[in-house]
């Protein structure tokens, strides 16, 4: 690997780890401004926002997803639940699921295109290294994908540019990907909407 090289992979670490708290910043400020506007406020607000913006509310936050895909700002769960409290739960999922499926399409094929200085620049060298020894387990990495699509604590959104470093065919990666990927997606925004929904309405709903 050239300096060049290392030089943009630590640029891109930097930018990464930046928005990383710049995210983090963001989401106590949301909760603390919940906490003294209250929630039902909020929740009427956004609505009426939404009804003026029309079909501009869902296209600004499938956009969000999609680069919270390849630039996670704020957690990934967290943005679940958000599109799904704000559209209900099944536009959410669906405004989230396009989203989500068009940034992993980009992650895939650009780890293709530009290969493994690409892929090192979104995370830490003994993350890179620890996943991409998944590529030598063969056949057995289309069943570790399916896992991590399926099931929380994996980088999922990180693995598709791994998916993007084997041979495996773009068809057969996105196969996998509506297999185990869909069903998830919607039992997370779903839990976490309707547990967080309760949880605001019944301790915090007019605020202070």
């Amino acid at each position: 690997m050239s300096d060049k090289e290392r030089q943009i992979i630590q640029i891109n670490r930097n930018i990464i780890r930046g928005l990383t708290v710049v995210g983090l910043i963001l989401t106590i400020f949301l909760a603390v401004y919940i906490y003294r506007i209250g929630y039902s406020v909020i929740m009427e607000n956004i609505q009426e926002f939404l009804v003026k913006v029309g079909p501009w509310g869902p296209l600004i936050f499938i956009v969000i997803q999609l680069g919270q895909v390849m630039y996670p700002v704020i957690p990934g769960g967290l943005s679940l639940v958000v599109g799904q409290l704000i559209f209900g739960h099944a536009w959410g999922f669906l405004y989230s699921f396009i989203g989500v499926t068009l940034g992993s399409m980009i992650n895939f094929y650009l780890a293709r295109k530009f290969g493994k200085t690409f892929v090192r620049a979104f995370v830490l060298e003994e993350t890179y290294e620890k996943y991409y020894a998944w590529i030598t387990k063969g056949k057995r990495f289309e069943i570790m994908l399916g896992t991590a699509f399926a099931l929380p604590g994996f980088p999922d959104d990180f693995l598709c540019m791994i998916a993007g470093l084997t041979n495996m065919t773009f068809k057969r990666f996105m196969f996998i990907y509506f297999i185990f990927k869909p069903i998830t997606l919607y039992i997370y925004g779903f839990g976490g909407a309707s547990a967080t929904d309760w949880l605001l309405r019944r301790f915090i709903p007019f605020g202070l």
